[in-house]
């Protein structure tokens, strides 16, 4: 062990450390800035330009200032040789910590580092733990609240930081004078460049019947360099939201505006008691956005679906008009409804839109209802030959007008319809892939066999799913996918190499982005995905994060991941009768070559509310 220079002596006694498998994703996300009650920030040096010895590679504590038990350890780093270990193996009470203080720079828009701790009594007051002091502000942000999560190897932690101002990191472990010592480990201390967040929706209602501040269950959809996501604003325990929010950029993710649909539930001006399922397309024939959602009413049985509205805007998303009663309101409880329109202009069913919805009250049996007047009026729905049962089905329509719809098999499968007239008749239904999937822990509401689907430019079908084929014993799932050249033969079920098959991380909830101007080859994809850095976790333990990786080559490779969001405890997202919910899908779009995405965040409430959890956007991001 290297003898560091520093403030008094050093406790060199052995350590007996917990590591587990590194975790060495992409960097970058977002921090809680709620502001909570931290340590003190300790006095450092004068301000360095950067992080100065970061990743503790001098072999020393040099800028660093130490307080308590703190020292340089020579194995067990994140990356590299060395990690500064903060904590001792004496009964010790109290903090030990590092400190420093630095400048953000120009383009440096993100603090991040990385931790290991070990606490083998798992006290309720021991644990790691991180604060991070604006000196320009006055303000102190809690990056790490107290953790101990023995045995769970290196995490990441990060915090947003802003160019120009001067800032103290303070990183501590903390031990309990009745406990085992806990000792922590910090590596890679870093400013980068990385996306920065920004909030483009959030819940404006405040009934009392549902939880606020939610938003949840966003779905997306380019046309030119407009975006529009739609989402869940208000989420009730019992299922549906108080209504649905809207958030457009028209220069391609960049910068955002946000409102409500109106006309649909009784806090919006309209006649049902509550909404959920939204999902939303562009017209381009008609020069039409449409949104869809499942309008419910409240009965003596309980909450079901009355039908599907369809609200419309004429004004590029900027408004909504009132909605649309599409399919249903005719007594049956319906469920998961999809919408598209055929935007090809060579396509002989050009102009023409679809509604995927299936009857909860006849087992599921999968609906499909057709438009030819911009979404002003629906046909009858009628169901596919042999009356499939399923949910969630998302169609799509390839350049030649027939649409392909995969939809989950109740969530054993996902299988696929299609239709080659303009939908008066669809097809039985064919095998994509069966799905084997580990329940993803901590009471997280992520339904099995729920895809993300999208289309090439030349039509062919990509659908993504979370899955534990590939996961020794189902310890964890990975996001697979399978591809069709025309929605009808499919390809073996491929893998996204996220992170190693022996990983602890969970991945979940894929929002899949496929570029419309790529095919063969070369066709872009881009995916976001939420995901737990370890699987076996609780409801108090487990810890959410977003994260995005990207393909130029029809997924043969891959980008490194990215990590974008989080860590943020399930507490802090909205809780349903099927368990805590950020939404049983995401989506992301491509616009000018990049990726768009829209995805609930969980932050600590600081207005009162319940929950601070809204909907976030990390930009356009590079496909490749």
């Amino acid at each position: 062990m290297c003898r560091p220079s520093g403030r008094g002596p050093l406790d060199d006694d052995p350590v007996v450390l917990s590591l587990s498998a590194l975790r060495t994703k992409g960097l970058f996300a977002l921090a809680a800035t709620a502001v909570f009650a931290v340590p003190p920030v300790l006095l450092a040096p004068p301000a360095s330009a950067a992080v100065s010895n970061g990743g503790f590679e001098t072999g020393t504590l040099t800028g660093w200032v130490r307080d308590g038990q703190a020292a340089v350890v020579g194995s067990g780093a994140h990356s590299g040789r060395y990690a500064g270990r903060v904590g001792g193996a004496g009964r010790t009470k109290g903090d030990s910590s590092l400190a420093q203080t630095f400048d953000a720079r120009t383009g440096e828009r993100r603090l991040s580092f990385w931790y290991d701790v070990s606490c083998p009594d798992g006290a309720p007051h021991s644990g790691a733990t991180a604060g991070l002091r604006d000196n320009t502000t006055g303000v102190t942000t809690t990056v790490l609240p107290m953790t101990c999560t023995e045995g769970h190897g290196w995490q990441q932690a990060t915090a947003p930081v802003r160019p120009g101002h001067n800032y103290t990191l303070r990183l501590a472990s903390r031990s309990d004078a009745q406990a085992d010592p806990t000792v922590t480990l910090y590596d890679d201390v870093r400013l980068t460049d990385a996306p920065v967040l920004t909030q483009i929706d959030t819940d404006p209602f405040t009934n009392s019947a549902s939880q606020h501040a939610t938003v949840v269950e966003p779905d997306t959809f380019a046309a030119g360099n407009t975006v529009i996501a739609v989402a869940q604003n208000g989420r009730f325990f019992s299922g549906g939201a108080s209504g649905l929010g809207w958030a457009r950029s028209a220069d391609g993710g960049v910068t955002w505006t946000h409102g409500t649909i109106p006309g649909i539930t009784v806090y919006q001006g309209g006649a049902f008691s509550r909404v959920s399922d939204p999902s939303v397309v562009h017209d381009a024939r008609h020069g039409t956005w449409l949104a869809a959602g499942l309008a419910l009413n409240s009965t003596s049985n309980g909450t079901i679906g009355a039908g599907v509205t369809v609200s419309r805007s004429t004004t590029d998303g900027a408004s909504w008009q009132n909605p649309v009663r599409a399919v249903g309101f005719n007594g049956p409880n319906y469920d998961k409804p999809w919408i598209t329109c055929d935007n090809t202009p060579t396509s002989p069913f050009y102009g023409r839109c679809y509604i995927e919805v299936d009857n909860n009250s006849a087992g599921n049996r999968i609906l499909m209802s057709t438009s030819t007047d911009g979404g002003l009026h629906w046909s009858a729905p009628i169901t596919p030959s042999g009356a499939p049962s399923g949910l969630a089905g998302q169609p799509l329509v390839r350049p030649n007008g027939t649409v392909v719809v995969p939809y989950s098999a109740n969530g054993s499968a996902i299988r696929v319809f299609n239709s080659a007239n303009g939908g008066a008749s669809w097809s039985g239904t064919s095998l994509v892939a069966s799905v084997s999937a580990h329940t993803v822990a901590g009471g997280l509401r992520a339904l099995r066999g729920i895809a993300s689907a999208e289309i090439s430019a030349s039509g062919r079908i990509f659908v993504a799913w979370h899955d534990c084929r590939f996961r020794a014993n189902c310890t964890a799932n990975d996001i697979v996918y399978s591809t069709s050249p025309n929605g009808t033969t499919w390809e073996s079920v491929a893998r996204v190499p996220i992170d190693p098959t022996t990983s602890s991380v969970d991945h979940f909830l894929p929002g899949l982005a496929v570029d419309p101007t790529s095919s063969g080859t070369t066709t872009r994809i881009g995916l976001y995905y939420y995901f737990y850095p370890v699987a076996n976790c609780t409801s108090a333990t487990c810890r959410l994060q977003v994260g995005y990786i990207s393909s130029v080559n029809r997924g043969v490779s891959w980008t490194p991941a990215t990590t974008l969001t989080g860590p943020f405890p399930l507490s802090q997202i909205a809780n349903t009768s099927q368990g805590r919910m950020v939404g049983d899908y995401i989506s992301t779009s491509v616009v000018g070559g990049r990726a768009v995405s829209a995805f609930p965040v969980g932050q600590a409430p600081t207005t009162g509310q319940a929950f601070d959890e809204a909907l976030y956007t990390a930009g356009p991001l590079p496909l490749g």
